[in-house]
């Protein structure tokens, strides 16, 4: 099924060019500030756990076209993924030490800057699903990816995880429709205080648009179909 979405009229001249601009500059300058923390991570990564340092998944961008998003990886490889007894463990189980750290601190998020920078994503905006929960949308709710996605968001800065798929994409609607340089910068702002509480990190429950009937991994690219 299609995630397209239709482009949206003319907005502000911010949400038109400034918007990407501050995007730019704003990544180009974190990356170079916060390489010392990437560095410190990666080597965390490789030397506590098999597998690569980062993680890469398929995820709908700008009026649904698909790109890479990619994290710091904090869960064990699937090759890992198995107790003594060769029984499954859960996602939870499957978070590193290391890992546990970086989603803590949202540290594990960081490399979206590159993903910022090439403008697949940008600095505010709503936070990409993932594609199976996008082909549920309804035609109102697919306007969330009339503008790119964001590494923080009015939803994340609303109750986050403790929110429902509903309320969260409820937020990111309002935000499309009121994108402004002074609501970019108060969530910014209040992104660093929810960072720095934890609160809303734990995913409480599933609903509708993200049950995902017991093929998670399947739908987060770990399983292919045919597999």
């Amino acid at each position: 099924m299609s995630t397209a979405v239709p482009r949206s009229g003319i907005r502000s001249f911010y949400a038109r060019v400034g918007k990407r601009i501050i995007d730019l500059l704003g990544s180009a300058v974190a990356i170079a500030v916060l390489s010392p923390i990437f560095l410190v991570a990666a080597a965390l990564i490789k030397v506590s756990s098999r597998g690569p340092v980062f993680f890469y998944q398929d995820r709908p961008g700008l009026r649904g076209h698909t790109f890479r998003i990619v994290k710091f990886r904090s869960m064990r490889t699937f090759e890992d993924s198995y107790d003594a007894e060769g029984n499954e463990l859960t996602n939870d189980q499957r978070v590193t030490p290391v890992g546990a750290v970086l989603r803590r601190t949202s540290i594990d998020e960081l490399p979206q800057l590159f993903n910022v920078l090439v403008g697949q994503m940008s600095l505010v905006g709503p936070r990409p699903a993932l594609l199976y929960q996008v082909e549920r949308y309804t035609p109102e709710q697919r306007q969330r990816m009339a503008v790119r996605p964001g590494m923080t968001g009015l939803a994340q800065v609303s109750g986050r995880n403790s929110l429902t798929w509903e309320q969260k994409i409820s937020q990111d609607l309002k935000y499309v429709r009121n994108v402004s340089l002074e609501l970019d910068v108060r969530i910014v702002v209040r992104t660093l205080g929810v960072v720095v509480s934890g609160s809303g990190l734990r995913f409480e429950k599933h609903d509708d648009l993200s049950e995902h009937g017991g093929q998670l991994r399947r739908h987060i690219g770990e399983i292919k179909d045919g597999a």
